[in-house]
């Protein structure tokens, strides 16, 4: 039987959206998936406040009454007026290694892509650089993280096949945590502070932290903002942000540098890996879900880097020394053996320098892909 494309018009249309990767990875060791209530919040047009400045539709693809693929497409105004790019994007794309249903899916995006007068079609991204993005290209044997996309192996052939390319790539790094306290780290930190009149913001719970974080996203605005496909984060985008993303996250895994002049200069977010955790509650956090999170906050051997921001006027001063000296303390006593950097975009050397005083195994690279349509 042929391929049916079927337009998400309801409630229920999006619940069976966001529950069929959980049907194609049900056997993969290496998936992760989202929490079903971040996606809810992302998608609903009720609840994400992207949809004031974006458009956005949903495409299930059935064969028979049976779900084999999904795909969501976003006509993001921000990132057009920005970057003068024409481009739609498109993003949650998962299908059954079946030709027609990729083509299907994607024949849908580019025809509302023509309709809407756009040039081209690219992704996977989100409404924004906060969403998952970029399609997994290498490193289909590594487990997942809360902040990434995976996907089957067959997913680029497919995309190649479609007249698809690449548009830009980002590599991920696994940090191995030398047994000892690496002590040039500490020294480098101690010096940088004092060279330029720095200090580490102690805060004492995590109302303190969350009075800080506007401020957080004001330095991702800034030092962002050249980075591929950003677009900048309107007030209640903030807001949205950190009531969905800072619910598991305490001071301890955000060390916060400011200057003298009690600027924030530098942080860092990471957390203990919520991967397998999220694998066993399968994306829920009740009725049990939260008790499998909050184990793997409490002791893993496995933690992962989301944000890192320094201002532009103290990169290369050595400010990243201090969050990293604050972060793998911590992480340490927790008993992480590991550490996943996530995506870095291929082209950020500064970035990547970082790991020069660690064990690191580049062993993930996701990709976006781009097909002009007009």
């Amino acid at each position: 039987m042929d391929v049916q494309i079927k337009e998400v018009t309801s409630q229920k249309d999006l619940n069976a959206f966001i529950q069929f990767p959980f049907k194609l990875y049900r056997d993969n060791p290496y998936w992760v998936p989202n929490l079903v209530s971040d996606d809810q919040n992302t998608l609903r047009r009720d609840k994400n406040p992207a949809f004031e400045t974006c458009e956005a539709r949903y495409w299930l693809a059935t064969r028979d009454g049976t779900i084999v693929g999904r795909v969501a497409a976003i006509l993001n105004h921000p990132h057009i007026e920005k970057w003068g790019q024409r481009y739609m994007r498109f993003g949650w794309l998962d299908f059954i290694d079946e030709p027609q249903v990729s083509t299907a899916l994607l024949q849908t995006v580019e025809t509302w892509a023509k309709e809407t007068g756009m040039t081209a079609v690219h992704g996977p991204l989100g409404f924004t650089d906060m969403d998952r993005e970029g399609m997994l290209v290498e490193g289909f044997e590594e487990l997942a993280t809360m902040a990434t996309y995976y996907n089957h192996p067959y997913y680029p052939a497919h995309m190649g096949k479609l007249g698809y390319t690449k548009d830009i790539d980002w590599v991920e790094y696994e940090i191995s945590m030398p047994a000892e306290p690496d002590e040039r780290i500490a020294r480098m930190a101690a010096i940088v502070m004092k060279r330029n009149k720095l200090k580490l913001l102690e805060l004492p719970n995590k109302q303190a932290l969350m009075e800080h974080a506007k401020e957080l996203f004001k330095l991702i605005e800034d030092e962002y903002k050249n980075l591929y496909g950003t677009v900048s984060l309107t007030p209640k985008q903030v807001d949205a942000y950190i009531s969905q993303y800072f619910g598991f996250v305490t001071p301890d895994f955000v060390p916060m540098v400011y200057n003298e002049k009690n600027e924030m200069v530098a942080f860092g977010v990471g957390l203990p890996s919520l991967s397998r955790a999220l694998q066993k509650s399968h994306g829920r956090l009740f009725p049990f879900g939260f008790i499998h999170l909050l184990t793997a906050l409490k002791k893993n051997d496995r933690a992962d880097l989301y944000l890192v921001a320094v201002k532009s006027e103290y990169r290369g001063s050595g400010a990243n020394a201090i969050l990293m000296n604050s972060m793998y303390a911590v992480f340490r006593k927790l008993g992480v053996r590991k550490i996943e950097t996530n995506p870095e975009l291929e082209t950020n050397h500064l970035v990547q320098g970082q790991w020069k005083y660690f064990e690191t195994r580049q062993h993930k690279r996701r990709r976006v892909f781009i097909k002009q349509i007009v």
